[in-house]
């Protein structure tokens, strides 16, 4: 054997979503990528801002010395200090510069957080449909994940939530905008998961921290306004990153930010800097930390992705599938006709139109659909749509 049991065991069970890219690349290859509907990877097909572009070629041509020199494992002091300003004005609260670590991206964000809660066994609570990396990321700093399933809508279910609440509780994930069902997260059941965390850890004697992954944060809809997961509950830790907001998923740029109000808020800090370490990650790029530190205020237009959206509806409720609109990210989440989603994705494949079953996100029976595509892509995969749904 060349790998260890847990690798292989990993390899064994690796993301739907990459394994349904796989194929893609491979039936573009065999046919063609303009007859292939890819709706696989939540890749941003939006090019940057034309700020992004503006702040890179200025950062490129400063000749200061000492400009890619090692820094601080936390991150650049004055991208630290941007953030943190950006973080009190949207947030209300007092964020320090010493609250925020500068991060390759929110699954370093994630893996920083992770590294620094959990013992051996400790237990992450992970909501369904989840992203699939949640389950390794708890494993990669020995952790445990407990699934616990949201509602039909995909909205929080706190009595399941509490039921799967235990002594070795420490972190509860949650993810607003949802990646893969599109939905958000209203101020009020946050409240109400405040409240559940905080009864739970008093009767334990430590504290639970909530995790909250928030890469689609600017990526809603309808003129909704996503509540402040900081005013639901002392105790959380943001995880999140430029990647959607600006269209840079291949630049590898986040943070990690802990509440002003966390308990230990000091040596939480002081243990992710020392986690974005001894991880591996050691700094985000120094490049485009310059860059992005003057770019907080900007992201993509939303209304493309808002006008895909709509166009996604139609041509799904065409076909007859039954859906809960996504009300932010880039993604929908219909229920698999018949409810087997393994089938379902095997028809649609057939029309040359590549989907991700719904069990590689802990909720079998449903498929997700990524609408971060071109227009016409949309349009011109409905008949397959129809066709696969029989």
């Amino acid at each position: 054997m060349t790998v260890s049991n847990r690798i292989k065991h990993a390899l064994e069970s690796a993301s739907w979503i990459r394994r349904m890219f796989e194929e893609g690349a491979e039936l573009k290859a065999k046919i063609g990528a303009a007859k292939v509907f890819d709706f696989t990877l939540g890749n941003p097909d939006l090019e940057p801002p034309g700020e992004f572009k503006k702040e890179l070629l200025a950062a490129v041509q400063d000749l200061k010395p000492g400009l890619h020199s090692y820094m601080p494992n936390s991150g650049l002091l004055p991208v630290r200090q941007a953030v943190a300003h950006h973080l009190k004005d949207v947030h209300h609260l007092d964020f320090k510069t010493e609250d925020v670590v500068i991060t390759c991206g929110a699954a370093g964000a994630l893996n920083v957080i992770l590294k620094v809660l959990l013992d051996p066994g400790d237990e992450v609570v992970v909501l369904a449909p989840f992203f699939p990396e949640y389950l390794f990321y708890a494993d990669n700093h020995g952790g445990v994940a407990r699934v616990v399933e949201t509602d039909e809508h995909f909205q929080l279910d706190l009595n399941r939530l509490e039921k799967a609440l235990g002594p070795r509780t420490r972190a509860v994930i949650i993810n607003s905008p949802n990646n893969p069902t599109g939905q958000v997260y209203g101020a009020e059941s946050l409240k109400e998961l405040g409240v559940l965390l905080t009864h739970h850890a008093g009767r334990h004697g430590r504290p639970v921290y909530l995790v909250a992954d928030e890469p689609y944060r600017r990526l809603v809809y309808d003129n909704l306004n996503l509540p402040s997961i900081f005013a639901a509950y002392p105790n959380t830790l943001l995880a999140t990153s430029f990647s959607k907001d600006l269209s840079i998923p291949g630049e590898r740029l986040g943070y990690a930010a802990v509440s002003p109000r966390a308990a230990g808020r000091g040596e939480l800090f002081a243990g992710m800097v020392l986690a974005n370490r001894i991880l591996g990650f050691v700094n985000a790029p120094a490049l485009m930390q310059r860059v992005a530190a003057n770019l907080l205020e900007v992201s993509v237009d939303v209304d493309y992705y808002a006008r895909r959206r709509d166009l996604f509806s139609e041509v799904l409720e065409q076909a007859g599938y039954e859906f809960v609109k996504p009300r932010g990210a880039f993604y929908f989440f219909p229920k698999a006709p018949g409810g087997d989603d393994l089938a379902l994705v095997a028809r649609l494949k057939q029309e040359n139109i590549l989907a991700v079953p719904g069990r590689g996100f802990g909720r079998a029976g449903y498929f997700r659909l990524a609408f971060c595509v071109p227009d016409e892509v949309i349009q011109r995969s409905a008949p397959g749509f129809a066709r696969a749904r029989g």
